[in-house]
């Protein structure tokens, strides 16, 4: 039996139609059979930078016209969530985040162009000369799961293999991006290999919460709000993810159970990460309640 009813759909897709931008109610749309991927393009497109980036609070954290490259990461998950990752929609962000590349084959997270927009207190542009692998690699494992072809993708591809290779330390928003790469890696017994060690790392490091009832259980990481706490079906987005395997049937249950739990009078999902300002919950909800609806899904049809 699912965890999604017909009742949860009606009162998420009531939410959507209140609060969501146009992207979001396109996506649902999309979702819901009743729309489809030229209309999540067009509305895309309104995001979309002279250069081929992408601004304009796609990611609700990065305000303003600058383009950045965790919002062309967010681009490639809109474009994967409607079935409209491919290469002609693919290889044109490729480009633009070959423009930003680092001598190391990965891209950094933000440009300096973010610090003359509105953004969280705490958010600074990294190092230039170095690329981030939370912004490279769930790039490269949606371009790759879609069988994108482009120069970038090999370089990253590259870099993202030797980052994991030494990674000895993460949090759950970098781990996201790690296990979407690894799904998708070319060498399937290197990442299978790399996905248990990371799902130690997961586990030993107290990186997820396991047991819903007991959130005191494990501290929150650093740089995290007090109650941002990950679950199994967080990493698990799916029961084909390689990150399935770090969790036992009874644990993923208990978190799947509890997302379901999670939606609110209103119908939408909540979230739990640090606000910075008023406008976020109401910006960032609503995609938080199509992710809610997608894993939830992915999980029913197990």
């Amino acid at each position: 039996m699912g965890r999604i009813t017909e009742k949860m759909t009606e009162r998420a897709a009531e939410f959507i139609w209140l609060t969501g931008s146009v992207l979001d109610q396109r996506r649902l749309e999309c979702r819901l059979g009743s729309g489809g991927r030229d209309a999540v393009l067009a509305a895309l497109a309104a995001h979309r930078t002279a250069d081929g980036g992408f601004a304009f609070a796609l990611e609700p954290d990065v305000k303003g016209p600058a383009p950045q490259p965790l919002a062309a990461m967010a681009a490639l998950e809109v474009l994967d969530d409607a079935d409209a990752l491919d290469q002609e929609t693919g290889g044109p962000i490729c480009d633009w985040l070959q423009r930003h590349t680092a001598p190391d084959g990965g891209v950094p997270d933000l440009l300096p162009s973010v610090t003359a927009y509105p953004r969280p207190p705490w958010v600074e542009a990294p190092p230039q000369d170095r690329g981030g692998l939370l912004t490279t690699a769930r790039s490269t494992g949606l371009l790759l799961e879609h069988g994108v072809e482009h120069p970038w993708v090999e370089g990253a591809t590259a870099f993202c293999r030797n980052r994991i290779s030494e990674l000895e330390a993460s949090h759950p928003y970098e781990v996201f991006s790690v296990v979407r790469f690894l799904d998708h890696a070319p060498d399937r017994a290197w990442a299978e290999g790399e996905a248990k060690r990371i799902g130690a790392l997961v586990r030993d490091g107290g990186l997820v919460l396991l047991d819903p009832a007991n959130p005191e259980g494990i501290p929150t990481p650093p740089g995290y709000a007090e109650e941002e706490h990950t679950f199994p079906c967080e990493f698990a987005s799916g029961p084909q993810s390689l990150a399935a395997q770090w969790f036992s049937a009874e644990e993923l249950t208990m978190s799947l159970d509890r997302l379901a739990g999670e939606q609110r009078e209103d119908g939408g999902w909540p979230i739990y990460y640090r606000r910075w300002n008023p406008a976020i919950e109401q910006q960032a909800r609503p995609g938080f309640t199509l992710a809610a609806l997608r894993t939830l899904a992915a999980w029913d049809q197990a």
